[in-house]
């Protein structure tokens, strides 16, 4: 895999929206938490566009994107928040050209999708993390929220363990492998494109937002059946940001599901819809333990 430049201060990087417009105040709020890191911050010119019509709104999205990436003054392209709609672009970029201007490329939720369809396609490490204006603004803003792009200047390994969040061990083991997933739904809906997330010897990192107990189980046994889990090396389980109630039954659906697995699995990281919401790269080395719950990865950039 590729792995970008990592960034020193002064450098330029993009915000761009190819999942649908962010909310102005706090997109400007979490402009201003990158200036104050030392970066010089531009918007892509379409990312408050909202165009009824699908085809002018994925051109526009689409332009975004290429221009972030084929333009040499920028070191890094930061997504604004998630919604719905990158499937539709994935065909339509140019991912050889992507692949001779690696940067890093940052965002989760709907931006899986594109996590995805870019390692496939351009042998470029991705970056699943906290987006700039859903995550950055001024409401939800944690420090170590804040603290996981550093590691984007430093090409520091990155670890995460119970100091982060309380572990909860489902299987136990050691594995190690690619990290690579993110969000289950759209884990889920790129099965059988040639954007599949590819798990083979891989550890596969999964997160969702308020999907009830039965519709995780339904995608989880969608992903089974096809084989994703049939050369995993492990499982790291994110935040899923359900109600109470709910969770109890989730809790049980994940307990039963991987009870009789064969690789380590490990829930309750603060990766995805959750505040703090720690960044991690996709697609270098991680290793997996369960005595004492451990994930440690590889930097994404050089």
């Amino acid at each position: 895999m590729i792995k970008p430049r990592a960034l020193k201060e002064g450098d330029r990087v993009a915000i761009i929206a190819p999942a649908g417009p962010p909310d102005k105040e706090q997109l400007i709020q979490g402009k201003r938490v990158l200036e104050k890191m030392g970066l010089d911050v531009v918007f892509g010119r379409n990312v408050f566009d909202v165009e009824e019509d699908l085809v002018n709104l994925d051109q526009k999205r689409l332009t975004d994107l290429h221009e972030s990436f084929f333009d040499h003054a920028i070191r890094g392209v930061f997504c604004a928040n998630g919604g719905f709609g990158t499937a539709r672009i994935a065909p339509m970029i140019d991912y050889a050209k992507i692949q001779r201007n690696p940067k890093i490329f940052w965002g989760y939720s709907d931006i899986t999708y594109l996590l995805n369809a870019i390692q496939n396609f351009s042998d470029l490490v991705t970056f699943h993390g906290p987006m700039v204006a859903s995550d950055l603004n001024d409401e939800d803003r944690t420090m170590e929220t804040e603290s996981s792009f550093f590691s984007l200047f430093t090409g520091e390994t990155s670890i995460y363990d119970s100091s982060n969040s309380p572990l909860n061990t489902l299987a136990c083991g050691t594995g190690e492998g690619r990290l690579v997933g993110g969000n289950l739904t759209l884990l889920t809906n790129g099965l059988g494109t040639p954007y599949q997330v590819n798990t083979n010897g891989a550890i596969l990192l999964i997160e969702d937002v308020e999907e009830p107990a039965f519709r995780i189980n339904l995608m989880l046994t969608h992903l089974e059946q096809a084989g994703v889990f049939d050369a995993v090396k492990g499982v790291v389980i994110g935040n899923f940001q359900v109600e109470p109630d709910e969770y109890a039954r989730l809790e049980k659906v994940l307990q039963d599901f991987f009870a009789c697995a064969s690789f380590p699995v490990v829930a309750n990281f603060y990766i995805g819809h959750c505040q703090p919401n720690y960044g991690v790269p996709l697609g270098v080395n991680a290793k997996l333990t369960t005595s004492p719950p451990r994930l440690a990865i590889d930097s994404g950039v050089m």
